[in-house]
């Protein structure tokens, strides 16, 4: 199955608003701020230094033998939105898993959908004028790398490399799992003031077109401007984000309680609504990204990999984890997860169990188009 959008060439000055909506939306609150990460690309993309677009290929156009890297950037939102990044921390990282393999990366592909770290391979396309594939490995963001489809479809860890604002670096070769990646990479990223920029795996195109979830940044970019043309049209943009996902709104209501806290290179906490009525309450539970939500009497209205997104009650606008604040008035949103999430190996990397979840996963229904 696919969604019924257009497959973007490129992606320009003209798409960033709506592709930090779109990316923040599929982000469930984490991935990193969209805003930044718009920022930090339409500052590169106004630069004439650098190209004023970034080429976007069709995950089933790459040569099979192509070399394909992820980068992107890794630590607590929290941290993020407080941080001053260098610019260049996932370039250098790509370079450093070139040199350490002796191999040319030929395109570029996000980790993750979600939030800035779906930019961050646009920025670098920007500074290194490689194209950037379609596609991701998560189509949503998850908390750790071991999430993405990359690794539980066989990826080896061969090459990777985190590197900090001020240029340091570590390089990791030849790991023996992608959760030992996680871990190591993490506790270096706490290290490092609690962000890095990373670049790993590489991947073939062979690999990339069959396991990556396909056309994301598009869908992205065309759930944002859903949401814009909504708002301009005076319809409502919430309703119409739902539509395109095939998603079901689970609540709405106001935020009355928020905690949060930053552990491990995480941040973790929950957040409490209130019905505007105020006779129900739904808890939904988080690490970087929302994972579960609750109702009052404490039944599980969806898990993941299914998708929990908070939007603007008025303007569909996405609504992250670093950003959860008393008062909000919110929309709740349940979109299935993408197929590739769904089989028992993804299950057992992603649902709800790999987060301490003692519950099985009970998909949400799935539309007729989607992942």
């Amino acid at each position: 199955m696919s969604f019924d959008i257009p497959h973007l060439t490129e992606i320009t000055l003209d798409d960033l608003e709506a592709l930090g909506t779109g990316a923040g939306i599929l982000g469930t609150g984490g991935g990193g701020n969209p805003r930044l990460g718009r920022l930090r690309l339409q500052t590169l993309l106004e630069d004439d230094a650098y190209p004023d677009s970034v080429e976007l290929v069709d995950p089933r156009d790459l040569p099979v033998d192509a070399t394909v890297a992820s980068v992107g950037g890794m630590g607590a939102p929290t941290i993020s939105v407080e941080k001053f990044a260098g610019g260049d921390e996932e370039v250098q990282s790509l370079r450093a898993i070139e040199e350490l393999s002796g191999e040319t990366v030929d395109a570029l592909i996000p980790g993750e959908i979600g939030g800035a770290n779906s930019m961050a391979p646009l920025c670098v396309a920007a500074m290194t004028d490689l194209p950037v594939v379609d596609a991701d490995g998560m189509g949503r963001a998850f908390p750790e790398l071991q999430m993405d489809t990359f690794f539980i479809y066989g990826t080896p860890v061969n090459y990777a490399a985190t590197t900090d604002e001020r240029g340091n670096q570590v390089v990791y070769r030849d790991i023996d799992s992608a959760k030992r990646l996680e871990d190591l990479a993490r506790a270096i990223t706490v290290q490092m003031g609690g962000r890095s920029g990373y670049a790993f795996p590489l991947m073939t195109g062979a690999f990339v077109s069959e396991y990556a979830v396909p056309h994301t940044v598009s869908l992205a970019t065309e759930l944002g401007r859903t949401v814009e043309r909504a708002r301009d049209a005076g319809t409502d943009p919430v309703d119409a984000g739902r539509e395109l996902l095939g998603g079901e709104e689970l609540f709405a209501g106001k935020i009355v309680d928020v905690h949060r806290r930053n552990r491990d290179g995480f941040a973790l906490g929950s957040v409490t609504l209130t019905g505007l009525d105020e006779d129900a309450t739904l808890e939904i539970e988080f690490q970087n990204e929302f994972l579960v939500a609750r109702d009052d009497d404490g039944e599980l209205l969806t898990t993941v990999p299914d998708l929990i997104c908070l939007v603007d009650t008025d303007t569909g606008a996405p609504v992250m984890t670093d950003a959860l604040r008393y008062g909000q008035r919110v929309r709740v949103l349940g979109v299935p997860a993408p197929e590739l999430l769904t089989t028992p190996e993804a299950l057992d990397v992603i649902g709800p169990e790999a987060f301490g979840y003692e519950i099985p996963y009970d998909p949400l229904p799935r539309d007729e188009t989607g992942w």
